[in-house]
């Protein structure tokens, strides 16, 4: 079990150590996962004519960003 100066000393180690910054990477960690694989492919494929397939491989690996994303803060105790 951790003390309360350990685990101040990890959030601070990472860099994030103000509330704005967790709320800031929580957020941009759930639209990645949500809008990446969603919207980004319809506006790359329908609104700038780009290839499908590669409309597709963008937004699944901003999927994988996000959910890389949101397992680093569950580690770091951001998100409990």
């Amino acid at each position: 079990m951790q003390c309360m100066s350990e685990r101040r000393e990890e959030i601070q180690a990472s860099g994030m150590e103000s509330k704005f910054n967790k709320i800031v990477l929580t957020i941009l960690a759930m639209l990645l996962i949500f809008v990446g694989p969603t919207y980004i492919p319809y506006i790359l494929s329908g609104v700038l004519s780009i290839n499908y397939f590669a409309s597709i491989g963008i937004g699944v690996a901003l999927f994988i960003m996000g959910l890389g994303m949101l397992i680093y803060l569950i580690r770091k105790k951001v998100i409990t």
